[in-house]
């Protein structure tokens, strides 16, 4: 399979300057034209086609939210090697529920817990209708199975006028503080936005997996996030270091809720600071603008989870 064919590189600006900071451009360069390609491979299509959920990162009214899409298996489908098709819509309560258009930037991650899989893809929405949409893929490309948990998961039926109750956010309280601090998963949503000259742009969704109670919480406006060391990709480092803006998605997998935030995200590299997270190589904290928790939303249910073995030198 031919990886990345074009002449510039996969990284943006962004990208780059983190990988030299780190003085892994040229060896993270090299791998990235690869294994990022601008079209699915077969494994990939195949992949996407089994699965029952999709996380999805998008910007609306200039805020990034990452979403979950979900349906039953095959709702995901590829009618050719550079197109993927959604056959299903955004949840009562997400953001995206009323901003799905065509021309829409957008990241996608399908990840199945029980084998540790997960492939990322990002694009442009070329069509959208009443039953789902369409995306044109920009960059495919696999990832690692560090820090995720396995889970296995359960359709849960329930009937078609189901509303579930919504709670609007600008700060956290108990519930939110609740689910956050015993969390071993998340998924973060960023942005970038473009050159100078507006040619570079895209978002992406990435997984972020921990020891329960990784992420901290500092007040009721602010998380403490340890970075762990992954694939020197820097997508979401490098999307933040030239846009600071960042959507974050937890999920309460015996129960349904949706924790949905929006706000920005600082780069901390005091070694200090760090030190205070075993594992950690640097830091997030992400000050919340805006949110919404959505009670029982997910129609999907996990076991317990099997904690990452990459884990056990992490706090």
């Amino acid at each position: 399979m031919s990886g990345w064919t074009h002449p510039e590189s996969p990284f943006h600006a962004g990208e780059i300057a983190i990988q030299e900071r780190l003085g892994v451009r040229d060896q993270i360069d090299k791998q990235a034209r690869r294994i990022v390609r601008d079209y699915l491979p077969e494994q990939h299509r195949l992949f996407f086609a089994q699965l029952p959920f999709l996380l999805v990162g998008t910007v609306v009214q200039g805020h990034p939210w990452a979403s979950i899409l979900v349906d039953k298996p095959g709702f995901l489908s590829t009618p050719d090697e550079r197109t993927l098709h959604v056959a299903s819509r955004p949840l009562l309560g997400d953001p995206l529920a009323h901003h799905l258009s065509e021309g829409i930037d957008m990241g996608l991650l399908g990840i199945e817990f029980h084998t540790r899989r997960r492939n990322r893809l990002n694009g442009v929405v070329v069509a959208s209708d009443a039953t789902g949409f369409t995306l044109q893929v920009g960059q495919s490309f696999g990832n690692c199975p560090m820090y995720i948990q396995s889970r296995t998961v359960e359709w849960l039926e329930r009937a078609e006028d189901f509303a579930p109750p919504l709670y609007e956010l600008t700060t956290l309280g108990p519930p939110e503080r609740t689910l956050i601090g015993t969390a071993d998963t998340f998924f973060i949503a960023t942005a970038f936005r473009g050159d100078a000259a507006g040619r570079a742009k895209g978002v992406d969704v990435s997984h972020r997996g921990g020891k329960p109670g990784f992420v901290r919480i500092e007040d009721e406006r602010t998380l403490m996030i340890p970075d762990f060391t992954g694939n020197f990709h820097f997508n979401t480092l490098g999307n933040l270091l030239l846009d600071p803006h960042a959507g974050l998605l937890f999920l309460d997998f015996k129960q349904g809720d949706l924790l949905y935030l929006t706000g920005t995200a600082e780069l901390i590299w005091e070694p200090q600071a760090i030190q205070a997270f075993a594992g950690a190589e640097r830091l997030l904290r992400f000050h919340l603008t805006g949110g919404r928790r959505v009670v029982g939303s997910l129609p999907l249910r996990w076991s317990d989870p099997v904690c990452s073995p990459f884990l056990e030198r992490m706090g």
